[in-house]
């Protein structure tokens, strides 16, 4: 008799067929996490900066702006509520003046919004929040939408007067929970 190494044919078209279901499995997984990942960090990278200027305003007892540069990084850039493109941390009484300095997002289809129109973020010496325009009641916040705006991807980082920070999920009503 003689022997034979090899695959059959069979069992090719059976090998073939499990690795398709598990590329039909894996790939929407992975997008998922990869995107859940990317969203994370950009709200993590805003969240930690505010947390930074709050804490640098407590410190120095001077107000403490968090807010998207002008051209040259050294100042805000006026009234600019788009904050996808970066933005940066600046105390008056630090030396230098600009703290940090966030670049712009990695992926430019994600779009980084005030949804009060807030320009500016500000923290006093006590720790207290404040903001061009100024806040209301409910806060600030600032929603980061990617894009195509599929809902499950939103997310909000919320400013309240009193200084406290928080994330949240945007909800189908049009708020964040």
């Amino acid at each position: 008799m003689k022997v034979s190494a090899g695959f059959t044919l069979v069992e090719l078209v059976v090998v073939m067929t499990i690795i398709a279901i598990l590329l039909t499995l894996g790939i929407p997984s992975y997008r998922y996490v990869t995107t859940s990942n990317r969203v994370s960090a950009e709200v993590n990278s805003l969240l930690g900066d505010l947390q930074f200027a709050r804490s640098e305003a407590i410190k120095e007892g001077a107000t403490v702006r968090v807010c998207p540069p002008n051209a040259a990084l050294t100042d805000c850039a006026g009234n600019v509520t788009h904050w996808e493109k970066g933005w940066i941390v600046i105390s008056p009484v630090a030396t230098p003046a600009v703290l940090r300095v966030q670049a712009p997002f990695a992926n430019t289809k994600d779009s980084f919004v005030a949804t009060l129109g807030q320009t500016v973020i500000s923290f006093d010496r006590n720790g207290f929040a404040g903001a061009q325009p100024a806040l209301t009641n409910a806060g600030a916040t600032i929603k980061l939408t990617t894009i195509p705006n599929i809902t499950q991807w939103v997310r909000c980082v919320e400013v309240a007067w009193g200084g406290m920070l928080t994330t949240a999920r945007y909800k189908q009503d049009a708020s964040c929970q």
